[in-house]
Formats: structure tokens, C-alpha cells, sequence
């Protein structure tokens, strides 16, 4: 388990570097173009990964109020994916320093709804992971959209022959 949660956090954080280092390059203004997808922009899109990163990351830390950037962020598109990508960092050096204790821990919360939630936290990481590839293939598809179609490969295989 171990071993597959250490790739899956090395794969995230090199899958969002490719996809923020492609849009990063595009025209300025482009990242804020509306777009039809689950959020109506690529920052948006972007945001809201970075959203769901931190906030479970923060789950993770126990903590008891959960600050998403998203709510108050007003920068670049470059600051956000700054954001982004030291989340993930943050992401692949926990697992690699984690224990198999701690991957197996169960943690527990309350969400917005008031609901309360036991997780393991391999299942977590594994959430958070599949998350962030969901949303970037929103962000390949609304490249598409807008008329850029040379979009990097995110795919988990590649990543796996790369590093062999």
C-alpha cells in the first residue's frame, strides 16, 4: 500500500505541474475565458483543485476549521498554480514519510452538512488523488474548447515509464 500511495502522490504533483506549466504558457487571459464544464473557467477549474487538495489536506491535520484558498484568493493564474503545486508537495512528502500505521489510521470528521465521516487514510489519499485527475481531464477537455488542442499526457502510465 504504501508503495502505490507513494506513486500516486509523485504522479499528482508531476500531473498538475504539466497541466499548470501548459496553461501558464497560453495568451494572458485565456485561464480566465468562460467555458462550459463544472466550473466556467480554467483558473476556476484550477482553484477548486487546489480547494479540495487543501481542505482534505487540512482534514488530514485534524484541524478543526477548514480554510479553503479559493475563498479569498484574488491572484494569477501563476499564483494559484504556485498554490497548487505546493500543495501537492506537500501531499508526496507526507506519504513518503508516512507509516503503515498512518496510512491505515482512521480519521473522522463532520461535514458541511453536519454528517460524520470515517475515513482510512490511504482511502483518503486515494480520493484526493482520483479528485485532482478528475479535474484535470475537465481541464484538457476545456483546452479543447477553447482552441488549444496540444495538451500534455497526464496519464498515470506515462508517468510509470518515465521514471523507469
Amino acid at each position: 500500500m504504501k508503495e502505490l500511495m507513494k506513486q500516486q502522490a509523485a504522479f499528482n504533483r508531476w500531473a498538475n505541474q504539466q497541466i499548470t506549466e501548459t496553461i501558464g504558457a497560453l495568451p494572458e487571459g485565456v485561464c480566465l475565458q468562460e467555458t462550459a464544464s463544472s466550473f466556467n473557467s480554467l483558473q476556476k477549474t484550477l482553484i477548486h483543485i487546489w480547494d479540495a487538495e487543501s481542505g482534505w489536506w487540512q482534514r488530514l491535520r485534524l484541524q478543526e476549521r477548514i480554510e479553503l484558498p479559493g475563498k479569498t484568493f484574488s491572484g494569477s493564474f501563476q499564483e494559484a498554480s504556485a498554490g497548487l503545486l505546493t500543495q501537492s508537495k506537500l501531499w508526496e512528502e507526507w506519504v513518503k514519510q508516512a507509516s503503515a500505521n498512518a496510512l491505515d489510521h482512521v480519521i473522522q470528521f463532520h461535514t458541511n452538512k453536519r454528517e460524520l465521516v470515517k475515513i482510512k487514510t490511504s482511502q483518503l489519499l486515494l480520493h484526493v488523488f482520483n479528485h485532482s485527475t478528475y479535474h484535470r481531464g475537465q481541464l484538457i477537455t476545456m483546452l479543447h474548447q477553447l482552441g488549444y488542442p496540444k495538451v500534455p499526457s497526464t496519464d498515470f502510465f506515462l508517468w510509470l515509464k518515465m521514471k523507469k
